[in-house]
């Protein structure tokens, strides 16, 4: 039984089908569906299931930002960016703005292919460790059934949206989970800016791990998000 062939959405100026990008990664066994322009490019995202869109930050009509913002308020599809300049403004505000990824040319295609696939892989993971009942992560043990939270054995009170942050941490164990991929998974909406709920409910997630020794496991990563520390797990 042959496996389902991931669809890609590539936004570009350039993507057509002798696209050199576009031959590389169907020859790799994707399906891609070109588009040339910023407003094609939603209208076919809204329009179609994608299991991953790569967006050009310069396009005609509607720059890649601006599409980024419009598939992040309905949509959770994974997005890397590609952009023709290696610039840090331009990588943090995509991050920022709810990017999984930003890759420059001039690009490897064997690195921008190996980055679609660990986005794919993560995607898939998470999907299955939603099935598992239960998630160990070194000194930490959740529940999925019950939604309970251990550590080193101790329960945990949390709430719910403390649990679902610790959940999305614990599945991306030692990986940088951002902001706008926390608010997708816990409350199921995209990130609103200046909203500061998320730094609230993981300082008191922090908290109550702290009171049983635990103060460690989270860190911080400025600028990107937040990780389960990969030492403890």
């Amino acid at each position: 039984m042959h496996e389902p062939v991931s669809h890609l959405l590539f936004i570009s100026p350039d993507a057509n089908k002798s696209n050199p990008i576009g031959i590389y990664l169907e020859n790799e066994g994707y399906h891609i569906s070109h588009v040339k322009d910023g407003s094609l490019g939603l209208k076919m995202m809204r329009a179609g299931k994608f299991d991953l869109i790569l967006i050009n930050i310069l396009l005609p009509n509607v720059d890649g930002f601006e599409v980024l913002k419009q598939v992040r308020q309905s949509h959770v599809t994974p997005v890397i960016l590609l952009s023709d300049k290696d610039e840090e403004f331009e990588r943090v505000y995509g991050l920022e703005l709810g990017a999984d990824d930003y890759v420059a040319r001039p690009l490897s295609h064997r690195e921008l292919l190996a980055r679609i696939r660990a986005r794919l892989r993560r995607e898939e993971y998470a999907t299955n460790q939603l099935l598992q009942p239960f998630i160990n992560a070194g000194r930490l043990s959740l529940d999925t059934s019950a939604r309970t939270l251990a550590l080193d054995h101790k329960l945990l009170n949390l709430t719910d949206a403390e649990f679902g942050i610790a959940e999305i941490l614990i599945m991306n164990k030692g990986q940088v989970v951002s902001k706008h991929e926390i608010s997708r998974f816990v409350f199921k909406r995209p990130l609103v800016d200046y909203d500061r709920s998320i730094d609230m409910h993981l300082s008191n997630l922090r908290k109550k791990l702290a009171h049983y020794d635990g103060n460690d496991l989270l860190r911080t990563i400025r600028g990107s998000g937040y990780m389960l520390v990969q030492k403890w797990v």
